[in-house]
């Protein structure tokens, strides 16, 4: 499978632009005009840089305002094209693209922008270039693919050909399946884009709110399935205009555009295996039945203090490493890690992070095939060495730097337990509190990442996402997406901080860096674990008295119900399929914090209940400037 992407897409100078889109593996690279015109080197050097760093120039653009032209402009347009057939042929592309016309001055008329496209074709063929023409969503005559397909048609010449773009298309609504009679001989590049839905004028959507696809909201995969029907298996490009992305890491759009691009083509075989798009083969994307663990580093001598948590909260130790400071805490099916080696990527992650839940492990299907699929996808593998009866288990770097495992039951990881630790009796005497699972795991980052992991996690494991969500923190807005699979067995939620005074842009901030700050665990009777755990000692976050006076009233609640949340500072929502209860712990070191839901049909994440949560939360966080102690496993750092 052939991948491109337009220079206009990732941020930076030409050469960042183009040795990121080569690291990420891209076959081939659109020069957008004005990325050429602001760097100071000759068509010809330009042409070789691309060439050297393996790839091909596979279309300059744009030449725009060409058709329908009167006199004298019309000339000066011919005159135009001959200066970028010049430039073309000295960088080494043969394809232009030429948008349709916005100009006031422009005339209407299939048969005169025919006309126009057929005397072009015949100089371009002169040179041994083609053109492709593409219609505008906004153009003046011309913004549907089907009228441009028509001029295409009637010019009748074989050096002019189509541009579909499935922004233009799809941000009409033009059916799709009018792409399926289209010739494949006559599309001469595919440019893919994907965007939120969002009621704006579609000049100002298109220049600023484009991303990958299956980052946004439109049916790309339609586009590309009528696209790959025609039996089109030519480039597949991106041309991206997004102010984040301009703004962000070359290196790591181009990543995920590669990713997008690989994953949409996957998804097109899957669904049309006679298609004749070549795409790399994979296994499908991993079932996930659930989380299998999540894992902490810490300090030797800070871990008993969170291990003290884990106590209040019900969880008893289970088992130790055998030849591993690692221990596994467990209740139900949920298993808690903590690991308090001095080597190993624990180590250097405690080092850089302090004490964090810092690697977590999905039980899937098959693990080696998931491996398989997230290397195939540009994940990055993840491997240490490993001491004598020790099982290798597949991993990937995920979120911030750590690390996502996938185990199975059907190989020696399904035991991994049993086969890596020693079980042990914990004789503490606790109430059981009745969690049973991990109901979701809450990740924390900066906004610009959001759509990058939102891409990943997608593209990787059968998992559906939901619409954003803005999260109100008193100090600012948190975007909040979930992915989470059919089953409801696994349910991650993304929260993107956009300035560092939020409770997540904090954490972000004093951890540095992006990574898993809550856990919510599952019980179906919340009163009788919030009893259990009072009794182990385990203090509840407090919640202002005036939100259970505003939760009687705005729910029609029974005061003696509103009063029992109130006494056990369980927070409540209610949605059209049911009811959800709420129950947080105060924060932990710099901002990570645990939760425990009941769940009554309910769907959805208590997104009302946040900025009550977040204002409980901020509370107990360290006063701001006051300087933290920095601990690197056996000695301090200040």
């Amino acid at each position: 499978m052939k991948t491109s992407i337009a220079t206009v897409s990732l941020g930076g100078d030409l050469r960042d632009k183009l040795e990121a889109i080569a690291r990420a593996g891209f076959d081939g690279v659109e020069i957008f005009e004005n990325d050429f015109l602001i760097y100071d080197a000759s068509p010809k050097e330009v042409g070789r840089m691309v060439r050297d760093l393996g790839m091909e120039i596979t279309l300059f653009q744009p030449f725009r305002d060409f058709e329908g032209m009167p006199e004298p402009l019309r000339s000066r347009t011919f005159d135009r094209a001959e200066r970028k057939f010049d430039v073309m042929q000295e960088m080494g592309t043969d394809l232009v693209l030429v948008c349709s016309n916005v100009s006031p001055a422009s005339l209407g008329g299939l048969d005169r922008a025919a006309a126009d496209f057929h005397e072009l074709g015949e100089r371009a063929a002169g040179r041994g270039l083609r053109v492709g023409y593409e219609a505008l969503a906004w153009g003046r005559h011309i913004h549907d693919h089907r009228d441009a397909w028509e001029i295409v048609r009637r010019a009748d010449h074989p050096n002019i050909g189509l541009v579909l773009d499935s922004f233009h298309t799809l941000s009409r609504k033009i059916d799709v399946n009018s792409i399926r009679s289209i010739p494949k001989e006559k599309i001469f590049i595919i440019q893919l884009a994907d965007a939120p839905l969002i009621d704006m004028d579609l000049l100002y959507w298109s220049r600023h709110f484009r991303n990958m696809p299956g980052e946004g909201d439109l049916p790309v995969l339609d586009f590309m399935k009528a696209v790959a029907a025609t039996g089109y298996d030519g480039y597949l490009s991106l041309e991206i205009f997004n102010d984040q992305f301009r703004g962000g890491s070359a290196s790591a759009i181009a990543v995920d555009g590669r990713r997008s691009l690989i994953y949409l083509g996957d998804q097109v075989k899957r669904q049309q295996p006679q298609s004749a798009l070549p795409v790399p083969p994979m296994p499908p994307r991993a079932a996930v039945e659930g989380i299998s663990f999540v894992e902490f580093t810490a300090a030797e001598d800070e871990a008993p203090e969170l291990e003290a948590l884990f106590a209040s909260l019900g969880f008893r130790r289970a088992a130790r490493h055998k030849s591993k400071r690692v221990t596994v805490f467990r209740q139900g099916a949920i298993n808690l890690v903590v690991n308090t080696e001095q080597k190993g990527f624990a180590s250097a992650s405690y080092s850089v992070h302090g004490t964090s839940a810092y690697a977590a492990g999905l039980m899937v299907d098959d693990a080696t095939a998931a491996l398989r699929r997230a290397v195939a996808l540009g994940a990055q593998r993840f491997e240490q060495s490993l001491d004598a009866g020790e099982i290798e288990v597949p991993a990937v770097r995920g979120v911030g730097g750590g690390i996502l495992y996938f185990l199975d039951r059907k190989t020696e990881l399904g035991r991994i337990w049993e086969i890596e630790f020693d079980a042990i009796e914990d004789h503490i005497p606790l109430q059981p509190a009745g969690l049973q699972s991990i109901d979701h795991m809450a990740q924390t980052m900066k906004y610009e990442e959001l759509l990058t992991w939102l891409l990943f996690y997608t593209s990787l494991i059968d998992v559906q996402k939901t619409p954003m969500v803005d999260i109100v923190d008193p100090s600012g807005i948190v975007r909040s997406q979930v992915v989470e699979n059919a089953e409801g067995s696994l349910r991650i939620t993304m929260n993107g901080a956009e300035n560092r005074n939020t409770l997540a842009g904090r954490f972000i901030a004093e951890t540095f860096g992006s990574g898993i700050q809550h856990l919510a665990f599952r019980t179906d009777d919340i009163f009788a674990t919030a009893a259990a755990l009072a009794a182990n000692g385990f203090v509840s976050l407090a919640i202002s008295p005036n939100y259970y006076d505003d939760l009687e009233g705005r729910f029609g609640l029974d005061a003696e119900f509103a009063e029992r949340l109130k006494a056990g500072n369980i927070l409540y929502d209610r949605d059209e399929h049911g009811e959800y209860f709420q129950l947080y712990s105060p924060t932990y070191g710099e901002g990570l914090f645990f939760e425990i839901v009941e769940r009554r049909g309910y769907r959805g994440y208590g997104a009302a209940n946040a900025i009550f949560r977040i204002a409980a939360l901020r509370k107990h966080l360290r006063p701001a400037g006051m300087p933290t102690v920095t601990k690197n496993r056996g000695h301090q750092t200040y």
